[in-house]
């Protein structure tokens, strides 16, 4: 009983309106261009906070000598604009393994290599393993990696095989029967990514002998395909169905996996999950969220939270407060749900509330806070707290000893993918972290069209123009030139900001791999449905529309060794609709975001 759960959606990001915005320059040629970019600002450059820190200094005094917390500030803030690739706090390899698993990631926490999974500084290991509770003290911890990842965004250097989270995975899945039966495959497909990159490696991880209760496929191994759910663990979409439908179907017969390749959204789908109705009601007071990041391969051990068994009871209970939620309106909710909910619509177009029917209810605790806790250095992990730490709750050994789990599991790495080339700051500007905005522009035959410098289309033949919808993260740039200025534009704005990513100049481009062409062939339908899209790897797609019969010869461009897909027919054969009016003068059509929907609540009249 496989589920294949499409995550609809990508990370969440400061919300803002994207629309083409025009420059011009000039070309190799001397003539001038158009250059189309989405809305967005820019951090300052390094050079930039040297010249306003001097013109400061030179105002005055009293400018020119921060306070202590300003010192902080701006050192935080030039770390984050810096490569984004932080060092590792000190090791001490004297100290032994904890045997006890980050809960971020599920890597063993330990001091002794700042270079492996699961390294925290030795400081701040020792402080927290040699307390009275000893390496149980360590259970709710950290690594340092996911430290920086949640809390800034940045990646540390880390030695991980490429084999090694297809070994966790495999290994999982291939232990010996739980509960008289093989668990449930939940398998997670990104759209941005259809055809999935990882899904024939399936067979290969399950092995030969492995009684699984489904898979993905219909008729792969003997399993039927039962169930297919279009989700979005960010915005909530399609969350309590999918909860519904596992405790209908599956009940507690069994553990849960949750598989697809890196960056599918698995540990999104997770902390989604652990914090609704699937979960037991204290887990989310003692199970920690995983790590969330853009950057490939973030879990790297097995997660886990028992699963709550759906007894008659608990099902009507649930199924009475969903109906009471679906008979609101949104002038109904209260003003934080209100906030909540707008800023889900801003993330994406499909919206649902998750909510919890058997949540605890606990008494509110005094926080007290500690200003050196709150200001320490990107550079230093923060000082343990003198004071007597909070106990942590635990599970009784009734509450698991025959629990079933679900089961977060690092990602299947992606052969051939355009990611696995880049930077964590590329890789952030890449992966889309709010919805995707059509980006639709009208070409003529000898015009070409790029994203970043990732993906080129060329329309090299053709009777009448087309059209070249692109469905990509909004932060990367599409430029549209003629065809013969194409080749002068790469080699002079590739790893510049014009084309944006790769970034770094001339030196980044030296060691990035060039772009190699592929002729496509494709016949038109008509003036309103897309024939086909063109998957630029993991970059995104070009979905093209031409009228009906109209043939097209177009040469299609990704870097070498990466994936390039033509599908047919198109995942979002209409989406050349979706667009404003076209902008005078240019190729380019204005953007057009569709309304928000969202599927458990009222969207007219007052309760």
């Amino acid at each position: 009983m496989l589920r294949l759960a499409p995550v609809l959606l990508g990370r969440l990001a400061r919300a803002r309106r994207w629309a083409p915005v025009l420059r011009r320059g000039g070309t190799a040629s001397g003539e001038e261009e158009l250059f189309v970019f989405p809305e967005y600002e820019p951090e300052p450059s390094e050079a930039a906070a040297t010249a306003a820190t001097a013109a400061a200094a030179t105002a005055g005094t009293e400018a020119a000598v921060p306070l202590p917390c300003q010192e902080r500030k701006l050192g935080r803030e030039r770390r984050k604009r810096g490569s984004g690739v932080v060092e590792a706090g000190r090791p001490d390899p004297s100290v032994p393994l904890s045997g006890v698993s980050c809960s971020g990631c599920g890597a063993e926490l330990h001091c002794r290599d700042s270079a492996a999974p699961g390294f925290m500084s030795a400081e701040k290991f020792r402080s927290l393993s040699e307390g009275p509770d000893g390496a149980a003290g360590l259970r709710g911890a950290v690594c340092q990696r996911c430290w920086k990842l949640a809390h800034y965004g940045q990646a540390l250097r880390l030695e991980l095989p490429a084999e090694q989270h297809r070994l966790v995975v495999s290994a999982a899945l291939r232990r010996p029967l739980r509960h008289g039966r093989g668990p449930l495959l939940l398998y997670l497909l990104d759209v941005l990514e259809l055809p999935d990159p990882v899904l024939s490696q399936l067979p290969t991880l399950l092995g030969p002998d492995v009684p699984a209760a489904g898979l993905l496929v219909a008729g792969l191994r003997g399993a039927p395909l039962v169930d297919i759910r279009l989700v979005s663990a960010k915005t909530g979409f399609g969350m309590e169905g999918l909860v519904s439908r596992l405790q209908r179907s599956w009940k507690c017969a069994g553990d849960v996996y949750l598989l697809g390749a890196t960056n599918s959204g698995k540990s999104t789908l997770f902390n989604t999950l652990l914090r609704s109705d699937y979960c037991k009601s204290r887990a989310p007071d003692i199970i920690s969220r995983a790590t969330v990041s853009s950057w490939p391969g973030t879990t790297l051990n097995l997660l886990k939270f028992p699963i709550i068994n759906p007894t008659c009871d608990r099902i009507f209970r649930r199924q009475e407060r969903l109906k009471e939620e679906a008979a609101k309106t949104e002038d109904q909710l209260s003003s934080e749900e209100k906030k909540l909910l707008n800023n889900l619509k801003k993330q994406g177009y499909l919206v649902g509330r998750v909510g919890r029917t058997f949540e605890r209810q606990k008494s509110r605790a005094v926080i007290d806070f500690d200003p050196d806790m709150l200001s320490y250095s990107i550079d230093e992990d923060p000082k343990p707290l003198s004071k007597k730490r909070e106990q942590r709750e635990e599970f009784t050994y009734n509450e698991v000893k025959d629990a079933r789990w679900c089961y977060d599991t690092p990602g299947i790495a992606k052969e051939n993918c355009v990611l696995n080339l880049l930077t964590d700051k590329e890789v952030k500007l890449v992966l889309p972290t709010s919805a995707i905005v059509p980006r639709t522009f009208i070409l003529k035959p000898g015009m070409a069209l790029f994203l970043a410098a990732l993906g080129r289309v060329d329309y090299l033949e053709g009777e009448k123009s087309a059209w070249f919808s692109v469905v990509a993260s909004n932060l990367l740039p599409v430029h549209v030139t003629s065809l013969s200025n194409a080749d002068a534009v790469y080699k002079k704005h590739a790893g510049h900001e014009l084309l944006k990513v790769p970034m770094g100049g001339e030196e980044r481009m030296k060691e990035f791999p060039p772009l190699v062409p592929q002729d496509i062939t494709l016949k038109g339908i008509g003036t309103t449905e897309a024939v086909a899209d063109i998957k630029l790897s993991s970059a995104g797609w070009v979905a093209v529309t031409a009228h009906p019969e109209e043939k097209l010869l177009l040469r299609a461009y990704t870097p070498q060794g990466t994936a390039l897909v033509v599908r047919e027919p198109p995942l979002l054969p209409y989406i050349s609709t979706v667009r404003g009016a076209r902008i005078p003068g240019t190729a380019a059509y204005r953007t057009k975001k569709p309304p928000s929907l969202v599927e458990n609540l009222k969207t007219t009249g007052r309760g």
